[in-house]
């Protein structure tokens, strides 16, 4: 029997590459005007085809993003864009939400498969069932699911695949539907700028006392009240395989080259050799709030909201990517947060990792230094040898 597909997120040229190396079997992306993520890290077209060579050349899987809901203003580029995809990009399926853009992809490029975005908040059978009679052959089902839900899907359509997240954010509202950003900044999150307000700190006033904020949880501070934690269903891959699903997606095109080597290298392990509790430690090592299993098995209550703060917790920290092999044991290093000479580091390969001290550190004029700064350039580091390039740098977090 297949294995489920790995299926990780791309959010630039450089973090495809190290999905490649860290075990992906498939990778979403986009460009930022027609997908959920319109950052300032993103592809351009150009960088987008180098990208898809190297996705081709490694025999690995892509699917395309173009799944916000567009204005009208919006109709003609994305049609111009579609046919781009089809002439240059040649993606294995196109993950879209909006029924215009459906029709329009049908007109333009209606070979491609189509797969529909858990933007189209897709909770029963009937709803898939009526997307595999417009020809979809995938549906990617929304994080608000429970596992008796997920099953009576497949149940009643065992020949559509079904796509769904693992691991990553959860959206306080269903994915990508809320208006708190739009309402307060203007920034719609359905054209890819969320603001996240659902994670900013409240405070409460009465309406006949105003000025007077009374504090909702916590301290008189405020709190996070739609803050939530994060999801992680390590332990249930095993079951959502047996409930239908095909494809274990991985939030966080935004996030960084560490979060996603990191999660990859674990949810491969986790495929292929099964679950045990150590894999949930090193998912621990990133920048989360906290883990729960969603919805899958049951509606979220006490204990599911991250009050404290609106900054992420981990156990460790990312000091710097391998960028460059120099010799035997030297590398130009990237570096992400402050390191000293003498400090115990972590380093982790896609095939290993292993804890050792920094004795040797300069810049790059080869002048020796003690100590630098996050986002301090470049500095080559004595390590071991045989590294790669795609190598992380990690260190302990003082708790």
């Amino acid at each position: 029997m297949k294995k489920p597909e790995l299926l990780v997120p791309a959010g630039n040229l450089d973090k495809l590459k190290i999905g490649l190396q860290y075990g992906a079997d498939a990778f979403y992306l986009g460009l930022p005007t027609f997908s959920m993520r319109s950052g300032g890290q993103n592809f351009t077209e150009e960088e987008l085809l180098e990208g898809v060579k190297l996705i081709r050349d490694a025999g690995k899987t892509f699917y395309i993003t173009l799944n916000i809901y567009p204005r009208g203003l919006k109709v003609e580029t994305f049609k111009h864009h579609i046919e781009f995809l089809r002439d240059k990009v040649k993606p294995d399926a196109i993950i879209l939400a909006d029924p215009g853009v459906f029709e329009i992809v049908r007109e333009v490029y209606p070979e491609v498969e189509v797969h529909i975005s858990v933007q189209a908040n897709i909770c029963n059978w009937r709803g898939v069932k009526f997307w595999q009679k417009q020809g979809v052959t995938r549906v990617i089902l929304p994080r608000e699911l429970m596992m008796k839900e997920i099953q009576e899907i497949h149940e009643k359509v065992p020949d559509m695949e079904l796509e769904f997240f693992v691991h990553g954010a959860i959206c306080v509202a269903y994915s990508g539907r809320c208006l708190l950003s739009a309402y307060m900044t203007g920034r719609d999150a359905n054209q890819g700028q969320c603001a996240h307000s659902c994670r900013w700190k409240y405070r409460l006033e009465e309406e006949k006392r105003p000025g007077e904020y009374m504090p909702i949880e916590e301290d008189e501070h405020g709190t996070h009240i739609m803050n939530s934690r994060d999801m992680c269903l390590l332990p249930y891959l095993k079951e959502l395989e047996k409930a239908g699903i095909c494809s274990f997606k991985i939030e966080g095109r935004n996030k960084t080259e560490y979060y996603l080597a990191t999660v990859t290298k674990v949810y491969r392990k986790a495929i292929d050799d099964g679950f045990n509790e150590s894999l949930v430690d090193e998912v621990k090592k990133t920048a989360n709030r906290g883990f729960i299993p969603g919805f899958l098995k049951g509606f979220p209550g006490e204990g599911n909201i991250y009050y404290e703060k609106n900054a992420p917790i981990s156990t460790h920290k990312f000091i710097g990517i391998v960028r460059e092999v120099l010799d035997d044991e030297k590398y130009r290093v990237e570096i992400r947060n402050r390191l000293e000479k003498g400090e115990e580091i972590e380093i982790m390969t896609p095939d290993d990792q292993f804890v050792m001290k920094i004795e040797e550190m300069y810049d790059m004029g080869n002048e020796p230094v003690n100590a630098v700064h996050g986002g301090a350039g470049d500095k080559v580091l004595k390590l071991k040898e045989g590294l790669v390039v795609g190598t992380i740098l990690r260190a302990q977090v003082s708790q």
